[in-house]
């Protein structure tokens, strides 16, 4: 069942406050979460194929300042949402490795890799993607110790820390898997004016 990070996303409550509430507390927990989550795009691919997963939808919200010039205000491709959710989630399941063992990390250096996603463009690279990012991501939960010391800390900014809570090994490997699950709508769109321009 795919996790509801709703009241987070709304800022209702801390992604602290949430993971308090749902009582998730063991890397068993979390491989669950990964696990229904990564079916869940899975299943919005469905039978996308090479040209489905490199169409390029209409999103009149889009605005990435960081994309190269003529990019900025481009929709997303499935195949360039894959890359970008994957990657922001192994960041985060790569911190959370690190804190539960009792290591404090700070800010930087930045544990992130995102392929370019103009060199997807088959189904094979992007269903390769999503089966390494579920292997990598439940082996950093294998690499949690069986006592996982979760009073150590991710050094976040003032700003950030309200906002979210405090980082511990629960909730920065929780941060990474709801950025991805803030992107399921974005995806669900894409697949859908996918099969539309099929039809």
């Amino acid at each position: 069942m795919l996790p509801d990070f709703s009241p987070v996303i709304s800022g209702e409550m801390t992604l602290t406050q949430w993971v308090t509430r749902e009582g998730i507390t063991t890397a068993t927990h979390l491989r669950r979460l990964t696990e229904s989550v990564l079916d869940e795009i899975d299943a919005i691919l469905g039978e996308a194929d090479d040209a489905g997963v490199a169409f390029i939808p209409e999103d009149p919200h889009a605005d990435d300042p960081h994309a190269p010039e003529g990019e900025q205000h481009q929709g997303w491709s499935l195949a360039h949402l894959v890359l970008h959710v994957t990657a922001s989630a192994e960041e985060w399941a790569a911190v959370s490795s690190i804190l539960a063992r009792g290591i404090p990390y700070a800010r930087e250096p930045r544990l992130r890799y995102e392929p370019d996603w103009h060199s997807f463009t088959t189904r094979a690279q992007v269903d390769q993607r999503l089966a390494e990012s579920r292997r990598m991501r439940l082996a950093y939960l294998d690499a949690w110790p069986d006592a996982p010391l979760l009073h150590v800390q991710r050094e976040m900014s003032e700003n950030f820390t309200k906002k979210h809570g405090p980082m511990n090994a629960v909730t920065a490997y929780l941060f990474g898997l709801r950025h991805e699950v803030g992107h399921l709508e974005q995806m669900r769109e894409a697949a859908r004016q996918m099969r539309a321009a099929v039809r």
